[in-house]
């Protein structure tokens, strides 16, 4: 498997822990790099302007999006993703309970790779984050770095 971080953006404990346990039960071995708000997201990202950030041989693998975020929410934090030429390949995936039709739209609007509403029970949770895994860090043919 490709040995790149995961980057969840998530503030629910619980959603973050059960994320966790799915990962570890579907054996990726990609470190999973947790940040609970949107500032937090856009520093690690994008540290100090225009300069700062991730070097591209370290930017994540894939970026797990929650769309509910503190400071700032997770489609500001994917239209930030997009516009920026260091990150506007990375797969995005958005992993959120909302099932607002507005919010997909947007989310696709913005160019979102995938848009997955968290299953309840642990079980078709875990089957979602290991099919996630199997498809972007396995069969998925990642672009070019730029």
């Amino acid at each position: 498997m490709n040995t790149r971080d995961i980057l969840l953006i998530e503030d629910n404990p619980s959603d973050i822990d059960l994320t966790r346990r799915a990962f570890a039960k579907s054996r990726v071995t990609n470190q999973l790099v947790v940040l609970e708000d949107g500032r937090q997201a856009l520093d690690y990202l994008f540290g100090g302007e225009p300069q700062g950030g991730l070097p591209p041989d370290r930017m994540p693998a894939l970026i797990l999006l929650d769309l509910k975020l503190p400071v700032v929410n997770g489609l500001d934090i994917l239209r930030r993703i997009r516009t920026d030429a260091r990150t506007r390949r990375l797969p995005v995936v958005i992993l959120t309970s909302s099932r607002e039709e507005q919010d997909v739209a947007q989310s696709y609007d913005l160019g979102v790779n995938s848009y997955i509403r968290k299953p309840v029970d642990f079980v078709q949770f875990a089957e979602a984050i290991r099919n996630l895994g199997l498809y972007w860090l396995i069969i998925n043919e990642p672009p070019p770095t730029e």
